[in-house]
């Protein structure tokens, strides 16, 4: 539930058959906001570290359309501050292939 807390959701404004893509909530700390959403632009940019996230938010931003580049920002953002709060709760360490990592556990266990 940080996402919503960091106004890095959609607003919704739903009637009837209607469910319309709007602007992010931008509620809770603008500065935090600011900082995800610039790291998103890294990740997503030229320099960005191959990892999981970056190849999710590169799926996004391929799909096209006229905001596609800009819902990839902010949905990197979002997950990078689930992330962010997942690592700090649980003192783990950032595996940037996360996804990878497990698929390969999991077949070495069934060997």
């Amino acid at each position: 539930m940080i996402g919503p807390c960091l106004g890095l959701v959609p607003k919704q404004d739903q009637s009837g058959e209607h469910d319309p893509q709007l602007h992010i909530t931008k509620t809770g700390n603008s500065y935090l906001r600011r900082l995800l959403v610039h790291s998103a632009h890294y990740i997503l940019g030229p320099f960005g570290e191959d990892s999981d996230l970056r190849r999710w938010g590169l799926g996004i931003a391929e799909r096209g359309g006229k905001n596609a580049k800009k819902r990839a920002v902010v949905g990197v953002a979002r997950k990078l501050a689930v992330l962010l709060h997942r690592l700090w709760i649980t003192g783990e360490v950032y595996e940037p292939f996360f996804a990878s990592c497990n698929a390969v556990k999991v077949a070495l266990a069934g060997s």
